[in-house]
């Protein structure tokens, strides 16, 4: 502010003051800001987004069709989904299946190693108060099995499970004092009364109940049955007959109280 004393003449120092307030305004108003020399690129804004032009309807598409199409990938993706989770359910089920034949099911066990039914005999003799049969058969036949139990009462069964060289077996049982129903036992009750035939082999008469053609005969399908000196034998299993012979003819040889 100017002091008093060098105020001009016809100017009161009051009018002075406002003309110092207003210079700063008057300044800006007569001497505007220089542009800057670098104004800005306006090609290098953002331009406004344009709407997606759709390949199929060659446009933009309403907002009804971009709903309806957000609507039918919803659903693509939902089914797609449940065709996951079945795919998936299904497999941990074969999974559960899987586990279940590995831990339950087991391997179809080996076959049991050839029976030596002569020494099994020899060593069970001492308990029969008959001989036991024990047939010295042609070479291919084994036996898997060989056995002397009681058989009810003061009665023994001797046992001999037979393998044929074309795959058959065939049993023989001797039974040892014995009831005079034990074929009856042996056979079933409706077969022992129905012999089909009968057939001679090496001097000893037989009963033959041929029922292969029975529905699921099992190891009973073809039977010989005869009966010598008390003693009561019985062939029986699934073989066909010239085999059934041989194991017939063998016994034979080793009862020596038959007449041939």
């Amino acid at each position: 502010m100017l002091p008093q004393s060098r105020v001009p003449k016809g100017q009161s120092l009051k009018s002075i003051q406002l003309l110092e307030l207003a210079h700063p305004l008057t300044r800006l108003l007569t001497h505007p800001r220089p542009e800057s020399p670098n104004p800005p690129d306006r090609s290098r804004l953002p331009m406004p987004k344009q709407p997606r032009i759709v390949a199929e309807l060659g446009r933009p598409e309403t907002p009804e069709e971009a709903a309806a199409r957000r609507a039918e990938n919803t659903r693509k993706h939902r089914a797609n989904q449940t065709v996951i989770n079945l795919v998936l359910a299904l497999a941990a089920s074969l999974g559960v299946v899987a586990l279940i034949v590995l831990v339950v099911v087991r391997p179809d066990q080996p076959p049991r190693p050839p029976v030596d039914y002569i020494v099994v005999a020899s060593e069970a003799q001492s308990g029969s108060p008959v001989p036991l049969i024990a047939p010295a058969l042609p070479e291919g036949w084994s036996a898997n099995s060989a056995s002397l139990r009681a058989d009810g009462g003061d009665s023994l069964v001797w046992r001999i499970g037979f393998l044929t060289p074309q795959f058959g077996f065939i049993a023989l049982n001797q039974g040892i004092d014995s009831p005079s129903d034990w074929f009856t036992e042996r056979l079933g009750d409706s077969r022992a009364d129905e012999a089909t035939d009968e057939t001679v082999i090496d001097g000893i008469t037989w009963d033959v109940y041929d029922r292969r053609d029975s529905t699921d005969p099992g190891n009973y399908a073809y039977s010989l049955a005869t009966e010598v000196d008390g003693v009561k034998y019985l062939l029986h299993g699934a073989a066909d007959d010239q085999q059934f012979e041989t194991l017939a003819t063998v016994i034979a040889t080793d009862l020596p109280t038959v007449d041939r």
